[in-house]
Order: structure tokens, then C-alpha cells, then sequence
């Protein structure tokens, strides 16, 4: 039993950790933490981003008075600062068949890499991280929690996990939306094989909630290509049937909607202030994570 505890910790990728280090990973909207940390916060604190001037009201502490303004105005104002807090990491990750479709690693595999790495990440830099397994049965929920051993219980999990049966994805994420009563940050990580306008939905859904939501569409090389050459059976994994037919004949339509899908995606999340990201399992977890803090840094700057 140790040895099987212990392989799961292959699934932290420790090129990713090494390069990943220093500035933490800020969400762009204010959170609703439970202690200090490092995310903005909707309520004003200790800090040293300054926010605003309040106008000074007798019996509050005259210390954060601003004696310059005084000065020029002779009217008593003091300086509000931002409070900076730590956040609600909500991981969840598409455990639905068609996420065991790819080679070398299939899709399901290259989650279980970036989901448990990311959970490392932003439990060491104080935030509380839970899971979410987005799957018909046997769903399994890991409540958000800042202890350490939390990374050991998200391995027990994400270890064993095999992809089958049909998406649960659409409506796990309605159930997160109202589930999390303070706003949290959301990373979803699927391929995102659904209905669009269900996808959309739940997308808004997620932000009228005021949650930070991120997107991961994880695609394998041959569904990114379509590097099929002679008569294939193509088979539906979630159990729609299989059809059997010349690739070539296919080939540009196909490109073309799954384009369409994810530009539509992508569009959306840019509509209602989420983030999308499209990733081939061909790049490592490291150069994923590695765009990705980027762009979290660039934001937050």
C-alpha cells in the first residue's frame, strides 16, 4: 500500500514546480478569503496598494490620517488600502470517456498531471484547493482546505481515476456555481466534448457568481491534426456509436467545427471575463503552467 501512495506523487510535475516559484498566482477579481494572503479582497485592509481617500469620521484612528491632504485642504481624510486575502481554488477535472482518447499519455492523464500541480502550487502559496471529479457516478468532492495534507488526499484521489461513461461536466458546474457561497476561483479541465450553448451557460452561470472561472480544453495531437490517412472506424467513446469513413473526405469539415467550437469558446469566456486556454498533450505540463502564470502575472500587474 506506501508504494501505490507514493507513485501518485509522479503526477506533481517537478520541472513545472521548479520554474514556478517566486510571484504567486493572483486571481484578477477580488476573493473572499478566510485569512491574509495574497489576492485582492472586496473589503479594505493593511496593505500597501492604496485605494482610495475616505473622509475622516471623529473616534477612528487618526494614524492612517493623511496630514498632506490636511494641509491643502484643510479637511481630514484617511487612506483606505486594499485588504489582500487567499482564495478558494475549485479544481475539477473531466473524467468522462472520451477523456482516455490519446497516445502516449491520453487526455485523462495529462489532467491528472496539471490538476495535481496546480493544487500544489496554490496550496503552497496559502490558498485553500478542493477537487471536483466531473463524472456520471462515483463523482468524488474534496472540500476546499489550506492544510498541506491536502495535496496527499487530492493524489488518493486523481491516482486511481479512470475515464468512462458519458460528461457530467455542464451540470457539475451549475452545482459548483451555487454549491461555493463565497466567490472562488474556478479551473475546469476538460475537453470540452458538450453541447455549446449548455458549455456558455454554465460559464455565465459560474461568473454571475462572481467566480474567477479558467478554462483548460485539453486536445490530443491526432483530434488537433487529424493525421488519420486511410478508412478508419471512428468510435464515439461516450457510447453514440461508431461510423466507418475515408478521412480525407472529412477531413477540412472537421477542422473546421472543431475550430468553430473552440473560437466559440474562447469568445465567450472573453464576453464574460473568464479565461480560456487551449492546450495540445504535446506540451509539457511546465510549458502549460509556465503560459499560463504569464498571463495570470500580466493580468494582475
Amino acid at each position: 500500500m506506501p508504494r501505490r501512495r507514493n507513485s501518485y506523487f509522479s503526477y506533481l510535475d517537478q520541472e513545472a514546480l521548479s520554474r514556478i516559484s517566486g510571484e504567486p498566482l493572483l486571481s484578477k477579481f477580488s476573493m473572499e478569503g478566510s485569512v491574509s494572503g495574497h489576492h485582492r479582497s472586496p473589503h479594505k485592509g493593511a496593505s500597501v496598494e492604496f485605494a482610495e481617500y475616505r473622509e475622516y469620521t471623529p473616534g477612528e484612528d487618526p494614524k492612517r490620517m493623511d496630514w498632506k491632504v490636511f494641509g491643502r485642504s484643510d479637511r481630514y481624510y484617511l487612506k483606505e488600502f486594499e485588504a489582500e486575502t487567499n482564495l478558494r481554488c475549485h479544481l475539477a477535472i473531466d473524467c468522462s470517456a472520451s477523456m482516455s482518447f490519446g497516445e502516449p499519455v491520453n487526455k485523462l492523464e495529462y489532467a491528472k498531471k496539471l490538476t495535481a500541480t496546480l493544487a500544489y502550487i496554490y496550496l503552497g502559496q496559502g490558498d485553500a484547493v478542493g477537487l471536483h471529479t466531473l463524472q456520471k457516478r462515483n463523482q468524488k468532492i474534496i472540500p476546499t482546505k489550506r492544510n498541506p495534507a491536502q495535496v496527499q488526499e487530492i493524489l488518493q484521489v486523481l491516482g486511481p481515476l479512470k475515464a468512462k461513461g458519458k460528461t457530467n461536466l455542464v451540470q457539475s458546474l451549475h452545482e459548483i456555481a451555487e454549491s461555493s457561497r463565497t466567490r472562488a476561483f474556478v479551473v475546469v479541465i476538460s475537453d470540452f466534448f458538450e453541447e455549446l450553448g449548455s458549455i456558455k451557460h454554465a460559464i455565465t452561470h459560474l461568473r454571475d457568481r462572481k467566480h474567477d472561472v479558467v478554462l483548460f480544453q485539453l486536445l490530443d495531437k491526432q483530434e488537433i491534426e487529424f493525421t488519420f490517412d486511410r478508412p478508419t472506424r471512428f468510435v464515439d467513446l461516450e457510447g453514440e456509436g461508431s461510423i466507418i469513413t475515408e478521412p480525407t473526405l472529412i477531413k477540412e469539415e472537421y477542422l473546421k467545427r472543431l475550430e468553430e467550437h473552440s473560437m466559440a469558446i474562447n469568445e465567450h469566456c472573453l464576453e464574460c471575463e473568464a479565461s480560456f486556454n487551449r492546450v495540445s498533450t504535446t506540451q509539457s505540463i511546465s510549458e502549460t503552467l509556465n503560459s499560463f502564470s504569464s498571463h495570470r502575472r500580466g493580468i494582475s500587474s
